[in-house]
């Protein structure tokens, strides 16, 4: 088995690309050891120490290591886990059932613009994001403004500001009159 690995705009994250499906669909979302429970993949990877958050894609794990932890240290323990998980044939998540998260759902008198801006991250923003290891879901919307939820490389990138400000923002503005602005929130 080989893993790629690529750096992403958030330095405390890596991409890790096992060559095979992490999540066929959706993603997950461990921002501490004790949110893992549900994932053999990823309470193996929170055995690393230094590690601090895990984040699954599609065919991809992104990983954030603590702060003062260096990458050489950690990564080779982290590569070690993804292979021995693979080698196991233990499932990437535990249990019947379990969904990988995704957009908050919304109902009432904003449900047809809350429609229109969940498509347009699901067709325009979420693709790009993944590809830097990442994802962005809908958290809520409330008079004109956007709550969305950081999650991967993008929780705690440097970037992030600009990212939601000039690029989302700008994109659902365009498109949606009624939006006003993006904030992110901490789930």
């Amino acid at each position: 088995m080989f893993i790629q690995t690529e750096s992403t705009p958030n330095p405390a994250t890596l991409k890790f690309l096992p060559g095979q499906a992490v999540l066929g669909a959706g993603t997950a979302d461990f921002p501490s050891a004790d949110a893992a429970g549900t994932s053999p993949l990823a309470q193996r990877i929170f055995a690393v120490s230094g590690v601090s958050g895990v984040f699954f894609g599609g065919d991809f794990v992104t990983v954030t290591k603590a702060d003062g932890v260096e990458w050489d240290h950690i990564k080779p323990g982290i590569l070690g886990a993804i292979m021995e998980h693979y080698q196991s044939g233990q499932p990437v998540m535990a249990g019947e059932g379990v969904t990988a998260s995704g957009h908050a759902d919304h109902d009432g008198p904003d449900a047809e613009i809350v429609g229109q801006i969940k498509e347009l991250l699901d067709t325009r923003v979420r693709p790009a994001v993944a590809q830097d290891g990442g994802d962005i879901t809908f958290h809520g919307f409330d008079r004109g403004v956007v709550y969305l939820h950081m999650q991967g490389a993008c929780a705690g990138c440097p970037s992030s500001t600009l990212t939601l400000k000039m690029g989302i923002e700008n994109l659902l503005r365009h498109y949606i009159p009624e939006v006003t602005e993006v904030r992110p929130v901490a789930v």
